[in-house]
Parts: structure tokens; C-alpha cells; sequence
């Protein structure tokens, strides 16, 4: 429980001690440190298998959010980094795969493309290059050795902030962009109701939303060539960046499985943002390991629709059976573990 509350509900442990202390039964933060890390060391297989399942994921979400790590930070300080980063970051990484969803956070120095690379590393080379989902900072493109390789696309979502932004000053122009690309997630939700496969949805935007976005290019690049709008103005920003990463931005029309946007990840994210928010850093990189760790079993579990309370604890009571067989302790399928396991006992 007291896992769940402090990384799935962003409870400092003062508050937890606090609360203890109402009821009765004391529980200094101090011991609550020692029991999840003791836990943390117990169930570490099934964060490690996540992170390999995850790898074989057919689209892969990326992004950062800043973190601060006590003990990194006083390191800045007291010695540069050779790249001369002062950063510190929560990488956020939702792997999609089997129609399930796996969430990874990942907090240190490394920003969210360096974080993708190494788990990408554990890829199966046979499956093929996947598809990865960010906005287009640098920072979240991962290098990759020459064996392996990503068809990168750029989130909509960011794109059509723009123009948000920017709609006091240029109305009636952003109400154009704006309605314009409410069509295409109105097409992609009908998508999604109607639970096309990731083939027939391509065809769907293909007939519905290629025409909607090609009179939007068409719009955009009039704006600009006919001097409508000033380029160095908000609303010429904004188009200049939608038109930039035009081909990266519409991937969806090309490519089976391709989605719009980045929002998955954005909303993991906020469980990290939710910690930064209530309990301001991580005071060593341990717990930061730990932190990351709790986030991305408990954020997993709630994506497959799993309690997270009865799979922290049943990974506590098998942990030997979870180091022999992580694979057999994920959160979508652990109950069906449990089931096998009591007509075992049954029929024994």
C-alpha cells in the first residue's frame, strides 16, 4: 500500500508518516524507505521483463518531463558534464504492443531518445523496424546503432497547440486550422469505436481524412506564398512548423498503426509531474531507480486494467516464481498465473 500511495497517488512518505500517526500506528518515513526498497529489489524481474516486452512493442512513445535528483544535481555542480548538460529529466516511454500498453519511466541525465535507444536495444531484430511517436525537440530522437531503426513520427497534438495559442491575435484563421483537424480525430474516433484494425483504419483516413488534410496543406501554403500572413508573426510560427514536419505529422495517412498523437505519453507523464508537484525531488539516484521502477509496474497495471495493490503484492508473495518466470507475471496476465497455479494445487 504504502508503494501504490507514494508513486501511484503521489503521497510524500511525510505525509504517509503523518497519517500513520493518526490512526495510531507509527510509521516513520525512514521505514517506509526500507520496506519499498526492500520491495523493490523482490520485484525488480518484472520491471526488467517489462522493459524487454516493451522493446517489442509496435509503436513506442517518448517524451521528457524535468525531474531533480538531489545527489545528481550537487555532481553538476561540483563537476561539468563533458557534454556541458546541467539537466535532469523523467523520461516517459508507452510501448504499444498485442493491444495492450506498457508504460517505462526513466529519471537521470539521459533524455527520453538516449532512454528509448537503450531499450530498443533489446529488440528482437526479426520484428522489424517500429514506429516512434514524439514532438520534434531533438532531444527525444534516439541515436541508433546501424542494426536497428525507427520510422519516426511527429505529434499533431503539438502542432495544433500552435495554433491554441496563438487564436486571440488570429481568430478566424486558427478556427479554420483548428475545426480542420477536429475532423480527422472526429474520423479517428469513429476509428477507434468502430475497433477497426490498423489496416482498415489507414484506409478510413485514407478516404476520409487525406482529402481534409491535403486542403489544409494547400490553405497553409497559400498563407505563406501570398504573403497573408507575416512568417515571423505567432500564426506564421505555427504554420511554418506544421508545414516543416508536414510528412512526419501525417504519417497516419501512410502507415498502418501510425497514431496522431502523443497524448498517451503526455498523460504518463503526469504521474511523474504528480511526484515533482507533491514531493519536489528525489533526494538520492536509488530512489529515483525506485521511483521509476513503482511508476511504470503501477501505471502498467492500470493501462491493462489491472489493480495495482493485488499486483504489487502477489509479485511480494511469488517473488521466487517471478524471478524463475518474469514473463509469467506481467500485469495482464499474472491472475491467469495465479489461476493455473490453484488447479495445480487442486488436482495435486
Amino acid at each position: 500500500m504504502i508503494a501504490v500511495l507514494r508513486y501511484g497517488g503521489g503521497f510524500p512518505m511525510h505525509r504517509l508518516e503523518k497519517l500513520q500517526d493518526s490512526l495510531g500506528i507509527p510509521l516513520p518515513a525512514s521505514i517506509q524507505w526500507e520496506l519499498v526498497c526492500a520491495m523493490a529489489v523482490r520485484i525488480e524481474p518484472a520491471f526488467e521483463e517489462l522493459i524487454r516486452q516493451a522493446a517489442q512493442g509496435g509503436v513506442l512513445h517518448n517524451d521528457d518531463t524535468s525531474m531533480t535528483v538531489l545527489s545528481l544535481r550537487r555532481e553538476i555542480q561540483d563537476e561539468a558534464d563533458e557534454s556541458g548538460r546541467t539537466g535532469i529529466f523523467t523520461s516517459g516511454i508507452v510501448s504499444a504492443r498485442e493491444g495492450r500498453q506498457i508504460a517505462l519511466f526513466f529519471t537521470g541525465r539521459q533524455h527520453a531518445g538516449e532512454n528509448l535507444a537503450a531499450i530498443l536495444v533489446k529488440r528482437v531484430a526479426a520484428s522489424g523496424p517500429p514506429i516512434q511517436m514524439c514532438d520534434a525537440l531533438a532531444r527525444n530522437l534516439p541515436k541508433m546503432p546501424g542494426s536497428l531503426d525507427v520510422i519516426v513520427s511527429h505529434c499533431l497534438a503539438h502542432a495544433r497547440r500552435r495554433f491554441v495559442e496563438v487564436t486571440p491575435n488570429f481568430p478566424d484563421a486558427c478556427r479554420h486550422v483548428l475545426e480542420t483537424l477536429g475532423k480527422v480525430y472526429h474520423h479517428d474516433a469513429l476509428a477507434c469505436k468502430q475497433k477497426l484494425s490498423p489496416e482498415e483504419r489507414l484506409r478510413y483516413h485514407q478516404q476520409h481524412s487525406g482529402p481534409v488534410m491535403d486542403q489544409l496543406r494547400q490553405w497553409l501554403t497559400a498563407q505563406l506564398e501570398q504573403k497573408k500572413v507575416e512568417p515571423n508573426s505567432g500564426l506564421g510560427g505555427a504554420i511554418g512548423y506544421l508545414l516543416k514536419y508536414w510528412v512526419r505529422l501525417t504519417l497516419f495517412l501512410r502507415l498502418a498503426g501510425a497514431p496522431l498523437d502523443n497524448n498517451v505519453c503526455e498523460r504518463s507523464l503526469k504521474k511523474a509531474i504528480l511526484h515533482r508537484k507533491n514531493s519536489l525531488f528525489y533526494k538520492t539516484e536509488k530512489g529515483a531507480e525506485a521511483g521509476d521502477l513503482f511508476m511504470s509496474l503501477i501505471h502498467t497495471a492500470e493501462l491493462c486494467g489491472a489493480n495495482p495493490f493485488d499486483y504489487l503484492t502477489q509479485l511480494q508473495r511469488h517473488a521466487v516464481e517471478l524471478a524463475q518466470h518474469p514473463q509469467q507475471w506481467m500485469p495482464w496476465n499474472y491472475l491467469e498465473t495465479l489461476d493455473r497455479a490453484a488447479v495445480a494445487v487442486d488436482t495435486g
